[in-house]
């Protein structure tokens, strides 16, 4: 297990904004000038999935708007608290694919280690949001996960996923790095995150090195749903990242009332690529409970993606995917919708 460092160093800028994140529904409430009748229902459905965002992220929301696309993304609702059948707890089958403790296979050639519960804003269609972070996470069994990794040479590359990753600090991460980096059979690092959308400062000159300096091939997936969450402030440290020869991603869930429009979707696609991140996965949404809401119509996708092909130059068409569990990759719209594929229950993940 990683211990931390007998130095303590002063908090980053990020970190120091991170700890400043809102958590209070009144606040929220406050800051973005909404009914307050909507008090008791946020915090209500904010007991079982607490709310958590920064103040840069809340800075791209529209004030006195129910209906703006982020705020949909982090406002708790009392839909949440509403039973749907096949919205589960495990609804990617994690459970099922652990290795061991935080370690997960699904793929081939691929591992994904959860290394943190923690995020800097809470999305309330997360899908690991009943996920049991505090006894199963590959922080805190770092020697063991190392072993597990040493002994399956099949295994090139692994993924940091969480949780958000990039909420550990630069020393963890770089030693995290370091370790994986012992590992022979190892080639390629992914980082999954969010945390550049929510506090662009998280991109710091020590994470840049680390990752910049790494023998494995270094892979950052945003985790971007909508233009507006792309700041001008982002732009020149993923440009960083970029020179850095790390290789910029995104995925994105389809979300009702948050980017389930073709026009959003194009414009997402064009203003990630003037960022220089290129689009990657179109997820269709986890059967998590507690986002049924978030579920868009049966027919959306297809049309969706037939409009983005007419739209976009074929390399800012992202591929439109769900997670079936137990299946040996995500399964692409033609697969799903064919019904002689075999395919017949949803999700989406890393």
């Amino acid at each position: 297990m990683i211990t931390p460092s007998p130095t303590q160093l002063q908090p980053e800028v990020w970190q120091k904004e991170l700890a400043q994140a809102v958590s209070d529904p009144a606040e929220l409430l406050k800051i973005l000038e909404l009914p307050p009748d909507l008090l008791e229902s946020v915090r209500r459905a904010a007991r079982s999935f607490p709310l958590r965002v920064t103040h840069h992220y809340l800075s791209l929301i529209r004030h006195a708007d129910p209906a703006d696309p982020l705020l949909r993304q982090i406002l708790p609702l009392d839909a949440e608290n509403h039973f749907v059948k096949g919205f589960t707890t495990d609804p990617v089958g994690d459970h099922a694919a652990a290795l061991g403790a935080g370690i997960l296979h699904k793929y081939a050639g691929r591992a994904l280690l959860i290394t943190t519960g923690a995020c800097a804003i809470h999305c309330r269609y997360c899908f690991r949001r009943h996920y049991p972070y505090g006894q199963d996470n590959a922080v805190r069994h770092w020697d063991s996960m190392l072993q597990t990794l040493r002994t399956r040479p099949q295994i090139n590359e692994v993924i940091l996923s969480g949780g958000d990753p990039l909420s550990l600090s630069d020393q963890r991460l770089a030693q995290l790095v370091l370790d994986l980096e012992q590992i022979q059979h190892l080639k390629r690092l992914r980082i999954h995150t969010r945390l550049p959308l929510a506090l662009p400062s998280r991109i710091t000159s020590n994470l840049l090195k680390t990752l910049s300096d790494s023998p494995l091939h270094c892979s950052i997936v945003l985790h971007c749903n909508h233009p507006n969450e792309l700041a001008e402030q982002l732009r020149i440290p993923l440009n960083r990242l970029r020179q850095g020869s790390i290789t910029l991603l995104n995925q994105a869930v389809l979300l009702r009332g948050v980017n389930d429009s073709l026009d959003t979707q194009v414009s997402l696609s064009e203003r990630l690529f003037e960022f220089g991140v290129l689009p990657y996965y179109l997820h269709l949404l986890d059967p998590v409970a507690g986002a049924a809401h978030f579920a868009v119509p049966d027919e959306l996708p297809a049309q969706i993606a037939l409009g983005l092909e007419n739209a976009l130059p074929g390399y800012l068409v992202p591929k439109i995917v769900r997670e079936i569990p137990g299946t040996a990759s995500k399964t692409p719209l033609h697969r799903w919708s064919n019904p002689h594929s075999g395919a017949t229950s949803c999700g989406a993940t890393d």
